[in-house]
């Protein structure tokens, strides 16, 4: 994929699809505007967009009986390149290093999406590029010519990531919240940039809200900032008064006509423990979150009308479940107003995904949702590493373990930052998968972006995980194979298997599904594809493959008229 498309590019893609039709070959390079790389001297490169160009991702990824088609993306070259190929008779066990086995009869959890946070950062740093850049980035997480992102998650009033520390009341004993109000950053930044990324959306996105901390007068240390609780106990007015701060969230943001799909009761609540915590917060446990829910949110949720809005808990790390979610969800008072379990991806290579599993098989009625990730937040990483491949491996890692666990979804953090990782009021500067030059009025799409392409586009909401028995008989790096299949929702019968590569080489591989075939397939090293075929056979489909004979004529006419008219223009 070379930098920029050119006439000649542009020409041959317009002209494929017919000379393909035509021939009946899979020809199919990648349709759509090609990666504009740059390189800063890390382990891989960026996408560089600007005002007048960026690349996107071929729309069609439907498939014909007995092709498929494949993403790829690799450290050295490619990013989300289009393929198409043939599937073959099963080998009965023949492969290369690595066999997959599909069994769509195994099913799993259903796929809520995918998706990132609409922070005061992430939206201030969208609309202080140009007009046509502030679209590239909308089009590019959004639309059917991007990665198709289904879910957003919107931080209550402040948190690190913003400019300033504030609430929705600042005046001291408004139990009743009078004075409740949206802030300028929600009216200027975020609700803009949320209506506009719905504009463009392919698919309906589901919006959460996550509080990072009420306003100072409701906690014990008359701060926003440092660990503290509410006064009090739930049931009394401190606890009422942060329980219908909730509900005016949703009020406000319905009245700018946006719909508040679902909250968590607290972000990452066990930071609430440090007395010196540098930025808002407020301390749960996973009882006194019990007592809150079954006393205080849940109730005046339900009072307020909002008692179909999807209420999660948790939103921390994996590693205080299933304990915590077997402190709330077996209290039926409490259970009754929750939808699912939030989980971080913080020290997710300290503490097995079996967690996850045991908490689903616990309590499998409750979704999880990885609800926060992000790269360079450790004290000794990098906040930003243009081009680090590492960190986009370390994402698809990371969504398929949980994936591979039970968790229905994955959320990233910032959608987009600056080039040191912010802003950030406490300077806790991070990574994004897309990463803001204000100097050149540019955007820079990392590895991270392209990674969570490879899941969120081809992954649709309401695909189900489906079983894959691996097999690995190389004799080396089989534990840096990582692969989830997935059955789409529609009645295609198309399933997406994703497959990564964390070996510094290149290997064979089969993807095999009784009855339809087998894809083997090349996955070169340092790489992630995406498969995608159907097990519908000719006849079950709308245009049957053998029907030639009526469309070559039109494709014929449609061909010839069209390669003129670019000669024309040359």
């Amino acid at each position: 994929m070379q930098p920029g498309p050119t006439l000649i590019n542009r020409c041959f893609n317009a002209v494929m699809p017919y000379v393909s039709t035509l021939v009946g070959l899979p020809i199919d390079p990648a349709f759509g505007n090609d990666c504009k790389k740059k390189s800063f001297g890390k382990s891989s490169f960026v996408c560089e967009c600007s005002s007048t160009y960026c690349d996107d991702v071929d729309q069609d990824f439907d498939t014909l009986p007995g092709q498929y088609v494949v993403y790829t993306s690799t450290k050295d070259s490619l990013r989300l390149f289009k393929n198409t190929s043939t599937l073959v008779p099963d080998t009965e066990g023949k492969f290369g290093d690595l066999r997959l086995t599909i069994d769509r009869s195994v099913r799993h959890q259903t796929v809520l999406g995918f998706g990132g946070a609409f922070t005061d950062s992430a939206t201030i740093n969208i609309m202080n590029l140009s007009e046509p850049v502030q679209e590239h980035i909308l089009n590019s997480y959004f639309s059917k010519s991007g990665i198709e992102y289904n879910l957003g998650r919107i931080p209550m009033a402040s948190c690190d990531f913003s400019t300033r520390n504030y609430s929705y009341d600042d005046v001291p004993g408004d139990f009743e919240l009078k004075n409740f109000a949206l802030e300028m950053e929600d009216l200027t930044y975020k609700i803009p940039v949320i209506k506009r990324a719905m504009a463009v959306a392919s698919r309906d996105i589901k919006l959460f809200g996550s509080p990072w901390g009420p306003p100072y007068w409701m906690k014990t240390n008359q701060d926003m900032v440092g660990g503290a609780a509410l006064y009090g106990e739930p049931g009394g007015k401190y606890y009422e008064t942060w329980a219908l701060y909730f509900a005016r969230f949703i009020e406000e943001y319905a009245k700018q006509d946006i719909d508040i799909w679902g909250l968590t009761g607290q972000n990452e609540p066990t930071a609430g423990e440090a007395e010196r915590y540098p930025w808002q917060c407020l301390f749960f446990n996973a009882s006194l979150q019990r007592d809150f829910i079954k006393m205080d949110l849940g109730p005046i949720l339900e009072e307020r009308g909002f008692g179909d809005v999807k209420l999660m808990i948790l939103d921390d790390q994996r590693f205080l479940l299933p304990g915590w979610a077997e402190t709330v969800l077996n209290d039926k008072e409490a259970a009754k107003y929750v939808s699912g379990i939030g989980v971080h991806w913080y020290y997710d290579d300290f503490f097995p995904a079996t967690f996850l599993s045991q908490t689903h098989d616990l309590f499998p009625d409750y979704f999880m949702l990885a609800t926060e990730a992000c790269e360079g937040y450790l004290p000794l990483d990098a906040a930003v590493i243009l081009g680090s491949w590492e960190r986009g491996e370390a994402y698809s890692k990371d969504i398929m373990e949980d994936m591979n666990n039970f968790v229905a979804g994955w959320v990233d953090w910032n959608l987009v930052l600056d080039m040191q990782g912010g802003p950030n009021w406490v300077r806790n500067f991070v990574d994004a998968p897309i990463i803001a030059d204000f100097d050149n009025d540019t955007i820079y799409k990392q590895p991270m972006f392209y990674h969570l392409g490879h899941f969120s586009k081809f992954v649709q909401p309401d695909s189900v995980r489906i079983g894959v028995t691996t097999e690995c008989v190389a004799t080396t790096g089989c534990n840096k194979f990582d692969s989830i299949a997935f059955e789409l929702p529609d009645e295609s019968g198309r399933v997406a298997i994703v497959v990564l590569n964390r070996n510094d080489k290149a290997s064979e591989i089969s993807v095999c599904e009784s009855g339809v075939g087998c894809i083997n397939a090349n996955i070169e090293a340092r790489s992630i594809q995406t498969f995608v075929y159907t097990n519908k056979h000719s006849e079950e489909v709308t245009t049957p493959v053998n029907s030639t004979s009526i469309a070559s004529s039109s494709y014929l006419t449609t061909f010839f008229d069209l390669l003129l008219s670019l000669l024309f223009f040359v």
